[in-house]
């Protein structure tokens, strides 16, 4: 197990009933930039691959806007983008999970870029067996850097971040 940093501390728990989170609004913040870009692959048993990219159009202390585009796997954009504005806090509050349903363990992760020392988090569904499983690698505060979601011992959907980078703005 590599121990490149503790599991998260208290300081990032958004409730009493869940666990901390892996990454404070304020580390959240200080990643993603203007022109911050990500692009995720994401994959279902049977069917192709499909792509996207998520931006960082603008920042502020609050919150960012972002936009979302379908794209090749080239990255070519292949639909429309659509732009949302989150504050830091908001997408703090996506990695926040029940603590009665949840198992957090430090690991590592295999990327597109190598391995990185990673926080997982498994929760279960309480009804039907569904579990989903997100990795948050530690040295790229924001969102998990891979999501699987499993149904009955069957994995039924992964995303995974394939690059990252900040890039210039429009």
């Amino acid at each position: 197990m590599n121990r490149a940093m503790p599991l998260p501390p208290e300081s990032h728990r958004l409730r009493p009933d869940h666990l901390p989170t892996p990454f404070s609004a304020d580390q959240i913040r200080d990643a993603c930039p203007v022109g911050r870009l990500i692009r995720i692959r994401e994959t279902e048993p049977g069917r192709d691959p499909t792509f996207r990219e998520v931006r960082y159009l603008a920042a502020d202390p609050e919150g960012a806007r972002q936009a979302f585009t379908p794209t090749d796997a080239d990255g070519q954009p292949i639909g429309p983008s659509v732009e949302r504005r989150s504050t830091w806090l908001d997408l703090q509050g996506h990695a926040s999970q029940p603590a009665d349903r949840t198992t957090l363990t430090e690991t590592t992760v295999a990327l597109a870029w190598g391995e990185e020392p990673a926080w997982l988090y498994v929760v279960r569904d309480d009804e039907g067996g569904a579990e989903t499983r997100f990795w948050f690698a530690q040295r790229h505060a924001g969102m998990p850097v891979v999501v699987e979601s499993w149904t009955g011992g069957e994995l039924v959907e992964r995303r995974e971040v394939i690059s990252t980078a900040v890039v210039g703005s429009d």
